[in-house]
């Protein structure tokens, strides 16, 4: 005699199996697209793609022989401003800097105060009296140690039971194998600017570093963007830079 009963749950068992695969199959597809269509994706820049170039407005790229460079706020401090720079990226809570050598506008991010925005003056940021005020000690690996530690807050917290499986994904593997940027890449970064700020014609015009992304965004007279993975920097400085 057939079991009606038991034929009902087997059926219920395949289905819910089937709708199993199919959201898992769905969820990579979106994963993969999602890391796939974005300039820079939630787990930064990959192997495959170290740097990225942008062409800006084509009316600045056209008159970038005719523009004049004055000296900024930025290029009268500059020494001064790049061993600053330096220190709160080493040894105090900033884990990212906007520079904009044209105004002299400065902004940087704490780990102590992840959300929020700060905005400097780069003769400001110069004074060392003003460093110490401002921006507090901490050794990078603890910084490190911090970032890893936010993160992991906003991975257990009720909110991230909202996101969806496929972002769930993307997130659990970017941390497991999340590395951030290393000290020498950063000395090597910043002991760049100067040559960079100085080339004829087609000089930096404003740059940002992020210790948390590992990367490298600069914007240059020609209103052209590169974006570069702080490990490929080195080879970028090689290959485009004066001798």
């Amino acid at each position: 005699m057939i079991n009606c009963a038991s034929i009902s749950v087997e059926l219920s068992k395949v289905e819910s199996k089937l709708s199993t695969e199919d959201t898992s199959e769905s969820e990579n597809e979106l994963e993969e697209l999602v890391l796939r269509e974005s300039i820079v994706s939630a787990t930064g820049l990959t192997d495959s793609n170290v740097q990225i170039g942008i062409k800006g407005d084509p009316s600045l790229r056209e008159t970038t022989l005719e523009r004049k460079r004055y000296e900024s706020p930025v290029d009268k401090v500059m020494p001064e401003l790049i061993n600053s720079l330096q220190d709160i990226l080493l040894n105090r809570s900033t884990y990212r800097v906007f520079i904009g050598f044209n105004s002299g506008e400065i902004r940087t991010h704490s780990i102590f105060d992840p959300l929020r925005q700060e905005i400097h003056a780069a003769e400001k940021l110069a004074d060392k009296a003003y460093i110490e005020r401002h921006f507090p000690q901490i050794d990078y690996v603890d910084k490190i140690q911090g970032m890893r530690d936010v993160y992991s807050c906003v991975r257990n917290s009720k909110m991230f039971e909202k996101v969806p499986g496929y972002w769930l994904n993307i997130f659990n593997k970017r941390h497991a194998s999340w590395e951030p940027m290393t000290e020498d890449e950063i000395k090597t970064i910043l002991s760049s600017l100067e040559i960079m700020r100085e080339l004829p014609d087609f000089y930096l015009r404003n740059i940002s570093i992020c210790i948390v992304q590992d990367m490298v965004r600069m914007q240059f007279n020609c209103d052209g963007t590169q974006i570069i993975s702080a490990e490929n920097y080195q080879k970028f400085i090689e290959d485009n830079m004066p001798s």
